[in-house]
């Protein structure tokens, strides 16, 4: 696990305590692209499932955790691709 891994995680479950997360490093697939660099992981996928979300459309679950991750965001991560899913759903 990467140290932006960790952190990503770290984040997610501090704030969202889920009882569901992964995260994916998917920076190797993005090998040459833009925003890609060399030994430093960029790209990630994230399965989130949350009591938090109840209530909260999709755009809004997906700014929480944008939020929540501002500051990798703006930092080594260019790419997050989400799956946020409420409890509710998941369980059913």
């Amino acid at each position: 696990m990467t140290n932006t891994e960790k952190e990503i995680q770290d984040i997610l479950t501090r704030d969202f305590q889920p009882q569901l997360l992964e995260i994916i490093d998917e920076s190797h697939l993005h090998a040459g692209h833009m925003g890609a660099v060399e030994g430093v992981s960029t790209h990630f996928r994230v399965k989130i499932v949350s009591e938090k979300f109840e209530g909260v459309p999709k755009i809004k679950q997906h700014k929480l955790v944008y939020k929540a991750l501002e500051e990798q965001l703006n930092g080594d991560v260019h790419a997050l691709a989400l799956n946020t899913i409420k409890k509710s759903k998941w369980e059913a």
